[in-house]
């Protein structure tokens, strides 16, 4: 039996269960949150960070390479591309996402609702309008470049797609919102993904571990 370790609120945690969902894999999951100092969860993480996958014997960290491992090891259902090319063009998306893009969404996330709802600490707003409006707009502006009027990235819903909206799902329970005048391309694609019969559900169970 698969078993994820990660709180579904993560967007690294949440891509792996979008790829767990698309391949129709049953899994367990324990509602792990990261650095909780447990021993037996360093045993499975040794940086303490989610997601942590356990498949048989096999102990697994990092949110892309449990992907890549669950696309090598079940692959009769894809999350990405099967072609090179364009599996490498997924695998930057993802990559951009996983990387900046989390960084400064995720930022947004941390500021104005875990400081204030879980740490008891105020929101540093000189910080979080310094996110929004000069670090992220350039990355919006490429996103919105390369993302297509229609449908998904590559097709079917892959990982390519989860991860450039996951970052933008979190900020958005800290009310920011993609502007839609200026990224149209991205506020629509973003809305695909989150309506997608995969996605919708899992935002339902976030919403109930929130409070929302």
């Amino acid at each position: 039996m698969i078993v994820l370790h990660g709180n579904s609120v993560s967007p690294y945690v949440r891509k792996v269960l979008v790829a767990l969902a698309i391949k129709q894999l049953e899994f367990e999951q324990i509602q792990q949150m990261p650095y909780s100092g447990d021993p037996e969860f360093f045993k499975i993480s040794p940086l303490g960070k989610i997601p942590a996958l356990q498949d048989g014997d096999l102990n697994l960290c990092d949110s892309s390479v449990i992907c890549e491992y669950l696309e090598d090891n079940y692959p009769d259902i894809p999350t990405y591309p099967t072609d090179a090319k364009t599996k490498a063009k997924a695998r930057w998306i993802e990559e951009l996402a996983g990387s900046k893009v989390t960084e400064l969404a995720s930022g947004i996330f941390f500021q104005r609702f875990m400081r204030p709802m879980f740490l008891n600490q105020e929101t540093d707003e000189a910080l979080v309008d310094k996110i929004i409006n000069k670090q992220l707009p350039p990355i919006l502006d490429y996103i919105e470049s390369v993302l297509p009027k229609k449908g998904f990235l590559f097709g079917s819903l892959t990982i390519a797609d989860i991860s450039i909206v996951s970052p933008f799902i979190n900020a958005g329970y800290a009310n920011y919102q993609v502007d839609a005048a200026r990224w149209p391309v991205f506020t629509a694609f973003m809305e695909r993904v989150k309506q997608h019969d995969i996605v919708a559900p899992l935002l339902l169970k976030e919403a109930a571990i929130l409070g929302l």
